[in-house]
C-alpha cells in the first residue's frame, strides 16, 4: 500500500482556520468524523492528546504528525492539512507549524499500513518536498506531489556495504507508539550520515515490530551505536560499544550532533547490567534525565486529582458562601450545608489520592508494575502518617511512636516514591528464584517485601518531619506577640515552602488556632496572612505560563489556567506539579511572593474570620479590596521570578 492510498482527498483541509494547537486538532478530527473515517470524536481525540502529552508531534520545520492507533478509527487514513498563518503547536523547534498529517490507524492496523506511514516520514525529510506541499492549492495537487516524489525515488536501494576506510555506525530508533517518530528519526539519521560520508544501518522498533534488525556482525563492525528511543529496546547486545543514548526527538533534530559524538570518540562505552532493556536507566550520563523522567511520571498522573478535587472543594466553599453560614459556625465553612458537604467529601476523596498516586507512579517509572504498590504505600504513609500505639526499642523499653504517625506531605511522598522504586529495583536484581517461580516473584515476592521495606523506611522519613512541625509551631508561638509584619511575612512564606506538607500545615494550623480568640475583635491577622500566602503559588503559576509561554509546554499552559481557580480558592496544592518538576526555581519564587503578600497583610492589619475559602470568603476580611490587591501583588512577583528563572522548553 502506498501513502497515496491513505491520503483521502475528502478529508484534506487546505486552509486550516485554527490558530491554537487544540483547535487545530479539533478541526482535523471533525473532518475525519464527518467523512466517516472515525466513529467517535472524543475517543479519538483522547488518543491523540494522550500521545501529545508524551512528546509533541510538532516535529519542527513547520511539520506536525499527530497520530493515534485507536478503536474509533474505521479505516486507516492520513489527513493532510495546511495552514496559511501557521499554528503555535509547541513544536520541538518552537516555531509555528503549517503542514499537518493526522494519522488515524485502527487498532488492528496491519504492517502494510505502518509501512505506508514510514514512507510518509521518508518523504517529509526529502529536500524541498515540504516546500512543494506548501504551494499546493487542491487535493489533486497533494496526491500529484507524492506521485512525483515516488517516481523520482524508484531506484532500488542497494544493500549497505561500507566503502574501504569508511566510518560505519549503527542506530536504533523507537517512539512510544511506533508510528511516526520512529521512522522520522531513521530517515533523518540516514540522510545526515550520507551528507557526512558515513555508512549507517538503522534498526526501527515500530508498531509492526523490529525492522532492519541489527546483526551481531553489524554491531561488531560498527564504530559506535546511537540509540534514539523513548521506550525500552534490547540493550545487552551493545555491551562494550561506544554508545550515545538520546530521546527519539534528538534523532530527528540533532542527528549531526549524535553522529559526531560517535565519530569523535566522545561516546561513553556501554556496560550492560543483568537483565537490562531500558535505554534510559542504563546510560551513565543520563542520571539527571532519568530523575526528571521518574518525577514527571508521578506529576502527570497526579495532576488530574489535583484539578478535579480542587475544583470540587472550591465549589463547596462557593455554595456555603452563597447560602450563608452563621458566624459561630465559620469553622464548618465548606461543609455546613448538605450540598457543600457532599462536594467537599467528593473533592476530599480525590485529593486523598493525590499524594499516593504521585509516589506510586514515581516508583512505577523506576521499577515498573512491581514498584506501583510500594509507591502507593509510601505516598499513603506520607499523606496520612501511621496510627499505632507503642513499639519496642533495642534498649528493651517502649516509647510512643507519635512522631512517625504525623504526615510528611508531598516532599515525604517524593522521597518515598524514589525509595519504593529503588527498593523494588534492588529486590528484582538480588532476589534469585528458580525459573519455575519467576511468575510468583513479580506478583508475590516483590510486592510483599517491597511494601514491608518501604513502609519501614517511611517511618524514618515521617519522624523528622514531625520534629520539624513541632519546632515550627513553637517558633511561631514565640512570635505571636511581636510584629504583625514579621509574622505575616513568615507564615505567608511558609505556606509556599512545601504546599500542603508539614511546613505549610504548621503555618496553617497556627493561623486557625488564632481564630477562636479573635472572633470578637473582627478576625485574625495571622489567618489572613496565611490564606494570602497560600493563594499566591497557584496564581503565580498562571502568571508565569501567561507571560513566558515559550518556557512551558502546551499541557503546562493548560494546567496554568486551572491554577486560577486553585489560587482563588486557597488551594495551594495546585502548584505542586510545577514545584515538584522544578523545585530549585519554583519554590524560592513562590516563597518570595507569598512572604510579600503575608507581610503586606500584616502591615495593613487586615483580619479574616474564616479558616479557608479564598475569594469565596473575601467578604469576611476587614478590607476585601486591599486584600485582593496584596494577593495579586505577591502572585505577580512570584510569577515573574518563576518565569524568568525557568529554562525554555
Amino acid at each position: 500500500m502506498k501513502i497515496q492510498d491513505l491520503l483521502k482527498k475528502e478529508v484534506m483541509i487546505l486552509d486550516l482556520q485554527a490558530t491554537s494547537k487544540e483547535a487545530a486538532i479539533d478541526e482535523m478530527i471533525t473532518s475525519l468524523v464527518s467523512n466517516g473515517f472515525v466513529s467517535d470524536f472524543e475517543t479519538f481525540k483522547t488518543g491523540i492528546m494522550n500521545r501529545e502529552a508524551q512528546t509533541s508531534t510538532g516535529l519542527g520545520d513547520g511539520i506536525a504528525m499527530p497520530h493515534s492507533k485507536n478503536a474509533a478509527v474505521k479505516e486507516a487514513t492520513v489527513l493532510f492539512a495546511k495552514s496559511g498563518a501557521g499554528v503555535d503547536y509547541a513544536a520541538l523547534d518552537g516555531q509555528p507549524t503549517d503542514l499537518f498529517f493526522m494519522i488515524a490507524a485502527p487498532d488492528g492496523a496491519n504492517d502494510t499500513h505502518l509501512a505506508a506511514l514510514a514512507e510518509l516520514s521518508k518523504y517529509l525529510l526529502k529536500d524541498g518536498f515540504a516546500e512543494k506541499l506548501r504551494q499546493v492549492s487542491s487535493a489533486d495537487e497533494v496526491i500529484a506531489t507524492f506521485d512525483a516524489a515516488e517516481e523520482a525515488d524508484k531506484v532500488v536501494e542497494a544493500p549497505l556495504v561500507p566503502a574501504a576506510n569508511q566510518d560505519f555506525i549503527v542506530a536504533v530508533t523507537a517512539c512510544t507508539t511506533g508510528i511516526a517518530h520512529t521512522y522520522m528519526a531513521e530517515e533523518a539519521l540516514k540522510k545526515t550520515a550520507a551528507e557526512l560520508g558515513v555508512a549507517i544501518k538503522v534498526e526501527t522498533n515500530g508498531a509492526s515490530g523490529v525492522g532492519n534488525k541489527l546483526t551481531a556482525a553489524d554491531i561488531a563492525n560498527a564504530k559506535g551505536v546511537i540509540i534514539a528511543a523513548d521506550k525500552a529496546v534490547d540493550m545487552a547486545r551493545f555491551n562494550g560499544k561506544p554508545l550515545v543514548n538520546r530521546p527519539v526527538a534528538d534523532g530527528i533534530k540533532k542527528t549531526k550532533e549524535l553522529i559526531n559524538l560517535v565519530l569523535d570518540g566522545k561516546a561513553d562505552t556501554y556496560v550492560a547490567k543483568e537483565g537490562a532493556t531500558s535505554v534510559q536507566s542504563e546510560e551513565k550520563t543520563s542520571a539527571g534525565q532519568a530523575f526528571y523522567k521518574h518525577l514527571m511520571s508521578g506529576v502527570s498522573q497526579m495532576l488530574p486529582f489535583v484539578i478535579g478535587g480542587g475544583i470540587m472543594i472550591a465549589l463547596a466553599f462557593l455554595f456555603d458562601n452563597i447560602m450563608g453560614v452563621p458566624q459561630d459556625s465559620l469553622g464548618s465553612l465548606g461543609s455546613y450545608h448538605e450540598i457543600s458537604a457532599i462536594f467537599m467529601k467528593i473533592g476530599g476523596a480525590a485529593f486523598g489520592f493525590m499524594i499516593p498516586v504521585f509516589a506510586g507512579y514515581v516508583a512505577y517509572s523506576i521499577a515498573e508494575k512491581p514498584g506501583l504498590v510500594s509507591g502507593f504505600v509510601a505516598g499513603a504513609i506520607a499523606s496520612n502518617g501511621l496510627a499505632y500505639g507503642k513499639i519496642p526499642f533495642a534498649a528493651g523499653g517502649e516509647a510512643t511512636a507519635n512522631l512517625a504517625g504525623v504526615p510528611s506531605g508531598f516532599l515525604g511522598a517524593l522521597v518515598g516514591g524514589f525509595l519504593a522504586g529503588f527498593v523494588v529495583l534492588a529486590l528484582k536484581k538480588y532476589v534469585k528464584v528458580p525459573r519455575s517461580l519467576e511468575g510468583a516473584k513479580s506478583i508475590l515476592i516483590l510486592p510483599l517485601f517491597g511494601v514491608i521495606i518501604t513502609g519501614l523506611l517511611m517511618l524514618a522519613v515521617n519522624i523528622p518531619m514531625s520534629a520539624i512541625n513541632t519546632a515550627l509551631n513553637d517558633f511561631l508561638n514565640s512570635l505571636s506577640g511581636g510584629s504583625a509584619v514579621v509574622l505575616g511575612l513568615l507564615v505567608g512564606g511558609m505556606m509556599a515552602v512545601d504546599m500542603g506538607g508539614p511546613i505549610n500545615k504548621a503555618a496553617y494550623v497556627f493561623g486557625t488556632g488564632t481564630l477562636a480568640a479573635s472572633v470578637t475583635t473582627g478576625g485574625s491577622i495571622v489567618m489572613a496572612a496565611v490564606m494570602a500566602g497560600g493563594m499566591v503559588p497557584p496564581l503565580a503559576v498562571f502568571i508565569a505560563t501567561l507571560l513566558y509561554k515559550n518556557k512551558f509546554t502546551a499541557e503546562e499552559r493548560d494546567s496554568g489556567l486551572t491554577n486560577i481557580i486553585m489560587g482563588l480558592s486557597f488551594i495551594t496544592e495546585g502548584a505542586i506539579p510545577f514545584a515538584a518538576a522544578d523545585p530549585a526555581r519554583a519554590i524560592p519564587s513562590f516563597i518570595a511572593g507569598s512572604a510579600l503578600s503575608g507581610a503586606l497583610v500584616g502591615l495593613s492589619g487586615i483580619k479574616l474570620m474564616a479558616p479557608h475559602g479564598g475569594v469565596f470568603v473575601i467578604a469576611l476580611t476587614s478590607n476585601p479590596f486591599l486584600y485582593i490587591v496584596y494577593v495579586l501583588i505577591g502572585a505577580l512577583v512570584s510569577g515573574v521570578i518563576f518565569g524568568y528563572l525557568r529554562k525554555a522548553k
